[in-house]
């Protein structure tokens, strides 16, 4: 037994280790961040502590990786008017292009004329009239003040007239590569429907102030915290070293405590390979990974898109950036939905290994929502890790139902089938798409059904421990961090989340009822209910 004074002991508790040298305990202690016994409740009796806290019998386990995230885009989605159908303040989720009219004409009130209006969070499969809004809808809400409203997915926006003014959007526009701007079928003006086209409005916008962007993210800061996420995985296709820097600046202030790993687009490789950013794994014999424990630089993100039908980009110059990022000896992740986009990168990454073989290179899937059994097997030879995200089968379960074709219903998001092909999978939440909620993308995993309570292939569900596991052990194995978070064991970092119940015990449908009491970061609460 350890004969240093801890810093803290958490005794009187279920621990869930996911540790295969001991998968249950009653006590964890820590030091300086990182924990030094795992053990028995008599333990504390031959321990010292600085401080002790009594769990009072509750669930101990890692705390939650969300390994798939957006989090500038959630702290700006949090200042935003709420369109969404399922709020964080149920009074002011909407149902209907009238309630969105609502909620954008009450904060037009509130704002002087020409000020810039954001929302976000629409779905227009849940809304009544079963359309997405347009220019002339938010024209009669605001007027007088440019509209942008984000579709709930982040690949559609809706822009009202005077916002497509100020943009530069009219009859004459050209569409960007990959991107469509939806346009009146006799008039073939814009009806301020975008789609892909969200970023590239964005830096069109004028930005939020400093003072509004930190209010954003402390407000993320504490949603990511109550929720027990003690890391996150930022998978923003358009980072660069600005929003490395940005992020960088909000952890030093202690406006985001939890730990990251972020991403970059492809199109950075050329600024990180000229500012000494690297990713090999730790124990590479490449030079070490950029960052610390605290933030670390990711993948390199490419977004495969078939929008408008062709692939974007096309597989030959998909094939060329994957091959360049893989021989510079970084980790790939490739956004592929759709099963001509799984397909597209199953082909980038079978072409990168075969010009460069390269072992543990963990290259990722982000999304794989349509998997056939072909393509499950193309993944697994080349050893391809999949980032899913069980959440939205709670969420947009019923859209998948009444509206994705027989044909590929059968193969979507195909957790359990991940698991027996061995392709690791990890999950996250997608946020603000939906929800950050691990345990409501844990009980979906294991359930398979939707917020209505429908079942959405149930011969895809998987074991509570296995769900908990994607959401822990496997996200940390996605972003090389397995040696250091995902599990509780001796010299691996404190951060921890107490809930109310064991997952992996209570009935099913109990799990997304359970409650995070406490989240603690670095051996420090950060978060208690």
């Amino acid at each position: 037994m350890s004969e240093e004074i801890a810093d803290l002991i958490l005794y009187n508790a279920k621990v869930l280790t996911l540790d295969e040298q001991r998968t249950r305990a009653g006590l964890v202690a820590v030091k300086n961040g990182k924990i030094i016994w795992v053990g028995d409740n008599d333990d504390r009796k031959e321990l010292k502590a600085g401080r002790r806290i009594d769990c009072q019998g509750k669930t101990l386990i890692p705390g939650f990786n969300d390994a798939h995230c957006h989090i500038l885009a959630f702290a700006s989605s949090l200042l935003s008017v709420d369109c969404s159908p399922f709020s964080l303040s149920p009074p002011s989720a909407v149902s209907s292009i009238a309630d969105i009219k609502a909620q954008i004409r009450k904060q037009a009130q509130q704002l002087p004329q020409g000020s810039w209006i954001r929302a976000t969070g629409y779905n227009e499969f849940y809304l009544a009239e079963n359309r997405h809004p347009n220019r002339d809808d938010l024209d009669e809400a605001a007027p007088h003040h440019p509209v942008k409203l984000v579709h709930r997915s982040g690949h559609a926006c809706v822009l009202n007239s005077l916002a497509l003014s100020l943009v530069g959007i009219s009859k004459e526009s050209p569409e960007p590569p990959g991107r469509v701007i939806e346009r009146d079928l006799d008039s073939g003006e814009p009806n301020g429907i975008l789609y892909e086209m969200n970023s590239y409005i964005e830096a069109l916008v004028p930005p939020l102030s400093d003072d509004e962007f930190e209010k954003g993210v402390r407000l993320a800061n504490k949603e990511y915290l109550s929720q027990g996420i003690t890391s996150l995985q930022d998978a923003t296709a358009h980072n660069g070293l600005g929003e490395w820097r940005t992020l960088q600046g909000f952890r030093e202030r202690g406006s985001l405590v939890p730990r990251l790993s972020v991403m970059m687009g492809i199109q950075s490789l050329g600024e990180l390979q000229d500012n000494g950013f690297s990713l090999s794994p730790p124990s590479s014999p490449l030079p070490p990974r950029y960052g610390d424990d605290g933030m670390r630089l990711g993948a390199l993100k490419i977004v495969l898109s078939e929008a408008r039908g062709p692939l974007h980009p096309s597989q030959e110059e998909l094939e060329e950036r994957a091959l360049q990022a893989h021989r510079a000896g970084y980790q790939l992740a490739l956004h592929a939905i759709e099963e001509g986009t799984v397909a597209a990168a199953a082909r980038a990454l079978e072409h990168a290994l075969d010009q460069i073989a390269r072992g543990d290179h963990r290259h990722r899937i982000e999304h794989c929502a349509v998997c056939p059994p072909h393509l499950l097997k193309r993944l697994k030879d080349v050893q391809a890790i999949v980032v899913t995200n069980p959440a939205f089968i709670y969420y947009s379960g019923e859209r998948y139902l009444a509206t994705v074709s027989q044909g590929q219903k059968k193969w979507l998001y195909r957790i359990g089938s991940f698991l027996k092909n061995g392709l690791m999978p990890a999950a996250g939440s997608d946020s603000p798409v939906v929800p950050v909620s691990p345990l409501v993308g844990i009980y979906a995993a294991v359930t398979r059904r939707t917020e209505g309570g429908e079942a959405l292939l149930p011969q895809e569900r998987v074991s509570p421990v296995a769900a908990l596991k994607m959401y822990t052990q496997d996200a940390a194995y996605a972003s090389f961090d397995e040696g250091v978070k995902g599990s509780l064991a001796v010299s691996k970092l404190a951060d921890f989340a107490l809930l109310s119940a064991d997952p992996t015990q209570v009935p099913p449908e109990e799990i997304r009822g359970i409650r995070v009491e406490m989240t603690i970061v670095d051996g420090r609460i950060s978060w208690q209910a």
